[in-house]
């Protein structure tokens, strides 16, 4: 039987107590978006995003794990992310967020967005969400450098689907075109890849548009 997680659940008043002093350092905004995560021990399980900064995030997570414990999330608008666990709270788990200092610039860009969101014209942050592109064909660069062609059904800023018969390793590093990518997860389709440099939504209209 597949793992559920109330989607609807709150944040209890003593879970925020626990993880106010992260807010010290980088300032949390409340964030809700749904996703997914992956164990250490390739295991993946869905998640809620309760709230985040460019330097940690607390999910909501329907198992346990361990303090330490490197994680990896794919969160729906915001790609992948990685981070290691600070602490355990009621119902999920606070992460400490790996990123470089132009990867921290790239996700506050965003968060900054996602919160803005309903500002912009539907149409536009439709588009800046996911494109399908006209033409779907691709190279895919494999870990062992083997090169092949694959449809592309989608992508966004932080990753992209792929409809293909193949299924590499989740957390293997592939390249789609020259933009390199890690494979997150597998879908009845293909697999699902992030791009390890968030890419630019005109960038990516031009070569896939």
């Amino acid at each position: 039987m597949a793992l559920q997680i109330d989607t609807t659940a709150t944040l209890p008043a003593s879970v925020s107590a626990r993880i106010e002093p992260d807010r010290r350092r980088h300032r949390r905004v409340t964030l809700t978006l749904l996703g997914r995560f992956m164990r250490a021990t390739k295991q993946e399980y869905p998640c809620k995003l309760i709230d985040i900064s460019v330097g940690g995030a607390a999910l909501m997570s329907p198992v346990p794990v361990e303090d330490g414990e490197t994680i990896v999330v794919y969160l729906d608008q915001l790609g992948g992310l990685e981070g290691v666990v600070t602490r355990q709270f009621p119902g999920g788990f606070a992460l400490k967020l790996f990123a470089t200092q132009h990867r921290r610039e790239k996700l506050a860009a965003q968060i900054t967005w996602l919160l803005n969101r309903h500002e912009l014209d539907p149409t536009e942050a439709r588009r800046h969400e996911r494109l399908v592109p006209r033409n779907p064909a691709s190279g895919l660069t494999l870990a062992d450098g083997t090169t092949l062609t694959c449809h592309v059904i989608d992508v966004s800023i932080s990753g992209a689907s792929i409809a293909s018969d193949l299924r590499p390793d989740l957390g293997t590093e592939v390249c789609l075109g020259k933009m390199r990518c890690r494979v997150v997860r597998w879908h009845d389709q293909g697999f699902a890849v992030m791009f390890l440099d968030i890419q630019q939504p005109t960038a990516l209209r031009r070569y896939f548009g």
